[in-house]
């Protein structure tokens, strides 16, 4: 660790819990009690001393002068911001006395707690309160807002493995980067493809716009929206009608190779060059390259789930390594989320053995649907409790949700460290604590390192970590299990399965001396080819080009744990296209009324909607911005700098007009985070919170809107 100059200030060891795969080992700088500076941790060998544009003055953010210090109380409307302050004790004894008054007459399903990754702490984060709510036997929150389809694909497909390790990437030679704007959400990772890029590693970006990546890339290939699994099926026809297929690597390490390979028969480019708008020379091209390159590694993008098809686009993608034997070499591959192999216990944190049997569940996708009576719950919602998450602008159809949180009958508890949309609406509002604030671990879901992030200030005015507030909720709910007494450190002692081998010579105690440690995970990144001998952590134990009998699920630690009331339905047992639900040919009607598709990745200057409301961050972003092509700006009048309004049947934001090459036409791009109180709506507005094919996943990108003139 670099020591300070100043020998009053001193150094604690952090990491980034912001909602990145990055997860940044970083070093708190602290003078009398005051955070002073937040830097990179130079020492890691993944983040290597860097933090984007978000966290480059972290320190501001714990001082910022719109924090909540205090408890309070709402006096106003709902969504007014009139409140008063009122004590811990007023605020934590009106919430319990509230929800037992609820559980006595409504029984404990007419309360939901819905969270989400604003924090990826393993102690404060998403599954930091689930312990608490499944003891009440509270309504479950699914949580599918990203990835969750990708990680029901890749979990059918190839198990709970890491995948190709994000650093072996290094040895990579053709790499491909698929709907992924790692530029802007995964800067750590872009570094070691862009460094083998400059050793002569060609690096193809599959994405439906220009994004910062693809214009980095040597290639681009820009499938319409929804499209890629056309893609990736007319690949595989390729790789197998050419021959191109490591055959000792399918015959000895995958099942279901023969059933796949007929179906790809009529997958054929010029199929796919039809529903993508690629041309079908352009796809033997990729497909001839990708699998006569080694070593091959593909980089999944979440965003890849994000249409109604996208979970099968993943499982066909997915299943393009073990076609050609990538997995043999270091290097070669695929990344998904490392976190399938870090080991910990959910479990524990969860506690899913204390949920009632015939618990509901709620997606928070559909949180709107809920609060207006539209999903028909046997128990209507009377209470929420909101952390880690701002719904009213990142959850989709957020005019529903709006109208239902301004309901007087709705009891709202918003855990916060802003006045964010959500919480202006909220009846009590609780001040939580900040990275520098409390220890926790933090949870990566894009490399192989254990982070732990060290408590070295208290938090301003009477602010405290999210585990504290359910520690006190349980003792005035009288919840007496171990785990609700267990302090911070504690937690971490019993969340982490120390015993596993990935931890080999790793404790908290080395931890709280290094601040990070690689796991143990099949070797370091100049060794490790996890699946060169298959080993694929599935049922069979290969990889699964074919899972027969598969049923759609979600992940446990998405939904508390909790195996109850699992979507259930039977999946194709091979990977596919499927199509869009919005779009000119599969809704015709409605393409007439809305003709253009939106794709709303997330922003460079924004974390979701943390930073939305800091007035450098929103000057460094710029203003809500629409791209559109000049073709469909021509035809609607639309001139660069306009405001105009984006509208469907669901609703409507306003952005300023950007005329630009980086999006064909029939498309628009607009970036999720804008807050809703500070701008004229906010792009979830337009959203639909139908479910993609697996996982209860997204449909961010499948969606049509118009475009006219403010």
């Amino acid at each position: 660790m670099n020591a300070p100059a100043d020998k009053s200030i001193k150094t604690f060891h952090g990491g980034c819990p912001h909602d990145c795969p990055d997860t940044c080992s970083m070093q708190y700088h602290v003078q009398d009690g005051k955070l002073l500076k937040v830097t990179g941790n130079t020492e890691h060998p993944m983040t290597r001393g860097g933090l984007c544009v978000k966290l480059k003055d972290y320190e501001k953010r714990h001082y910022h002068p719109d924090r909540l210090l205090y408890p309070l109380k709402r006096t106003g409307a709902k969504g007014s911001k009139q409140f008063k302050r009122i004590t811990w004790d007023e605020a934590l004894t009106e919430i319990s006395t509230k929800w037992k008054k609820i559980i006595a007459e409504d029984g404990p399903h007419a309360i939901m707690p819905n969270s989400y990754l604003g924090n990826q702490g393993l102690v404060h984060g998403l599954n930091g309160g689930d312990a608490f709510f499944n003891r009440m036997g509270a309504t479950v929150c699914e949580r599918t807002f990203c990835g969750e389809g990708s990680c029901t694909a890749w979990l059918l497909t190839v198990g709970p493995t890491a995948g190709v390790d994000p650093e072996s990437f290094s040895h990579s030679k053709y790499i491909v980067i698929w709907a992924c704007n790692s530029v802007s959400t995964n800067l750590h990772h872009w570094h070691i493809i862009h460094e083998a890029q400059k050793r002569g590693a060609k690096v193809v970006v599959v994405d439906s716009y220009a994004s910062k990546t693809a214009k980095e890339a040597d290639w681009h290939i820009a499938p319409k929206p929804g499209t890629d699994g056309a893609l990736a099926m007319a690949m595989m026809n390729v790789i197998i009608s050419e021959d191109l297929v490591d055959q000792d690597y399918v015959d000895n390490y995958t099942v279901g190779y023969k059933e796949l390979a007929e179906r790809a028969k009529t997958r054929t480019p010029e199929w796919a060059a039809e529903i993508t708008g690629i041309p079908a020379e352009d796809i033997r091209k990729f497909a001839r390259e990708y699998a006569t390159t080694p070593p091959a590694a593909i980089r999944l993008g979440v965003a890849l789930e994000r249409n109604y098809g996208g979970s099968q686009a993943i499982r066909a993608v997915s299943c393009l390594p073990a076609l050609i034997g990538a997995w043999r070499h270091v290097g070669g591959g695929a990344l998904q989320f490392p976190v399938w192999e870090h080991p910990y216990k959910f479990d524990v944190i969860s506690r899913p053995d204390l949920i009632p049997e015939g618990t509901p569940v709620v997606n928070n996708l559909q949180f709107g649907r809920a609060l207006l009576g539209e999903l028909n719950l046997k128990t209507p919602l009377k209470s929420v409790m909101v952390w880690n998450t701002n719904p009213l602008t990142q959850a989709p159809e957020t005019d529903k949700i709006a109208k239902g949180l301004a309901n007087e009958d709705l009891f709202l508890v918003v855990a916060e460290h802003f006045m964010s949309d959500t919480a202006a609406y909220a009846d009590i509002v609780l001040p939580a604590a900040m990275g520098a604030e409390m220890e926790d671990m933090v949870l990566s879901w894009g490399h192989l390192y254990l982070t732990y992030n060290e408590k070295c200030i208290d938090p301003p005015g009477e602010a405290i970590p999210n585990n504290e507030i359910f520690r006190r909720l349980a003792k005035l709910m009288g919840y007496e299990e171990d785990n609700f007494k267990w302090n911070d450190t504690e937690c971490l002692e019993n969340y982490v399965d120390w015993a596993s081998p990935t931890c080999d010579g790793i404790d908290l105690d080395y931890l709280r001396k290094h601040g990070f440690a690689r796991l143990k995970a099949f070797g370091d990144k100049d060794v490790r080819a996890r699946h060169a001998k298959g080993e694929f952590p599935t049922p069979s134990g290969k990889c699964q080009l074919m899972a027969e009998g598969a049923k759609n699920f979600v992940a446990g630690p998405f939904r508390q744990m909790y195996e109850g009331f699992q979507p259930g339905e039977d999946l194709d047992p091979l990977p596919d296209y499927v199509e869009s639900r919005e779009t000119a040919d599969t809704n015709p009607e409605l393409a007439a009324k809305y003709p253009l598709n939106i794709i709303s990745p997330k922003s460079h200057g924004f974390l979701n909607s943390c930073y939305a409301n800091v007035q450098d961050k929103i000057k460094g972003q710029g203003e809500q911005f629409v791209l559109i092509n000049q073709l469909d700006a021509t035809a609607r009048k639309i001139k660069t700098g306009d405001v105009v309004k984006v509208f469907n049947g669901r609703g409507e934001f306003s952005g300023v007009a950007k005329i630009s090459d980086d999006v064909n036409a029939g498309i628009i791009v607009a970036t999720l985070g804008y807050w809703r109180q500070l701008n004229n709506g906010t792009v979830n507005c337009i959203s639909s919170a139908e479910f993609g094919d697996m996982g209860h996943s997204t449909t961010f990108s499948d969606n049509l809107v118009e475009v006219a003139l403010r």
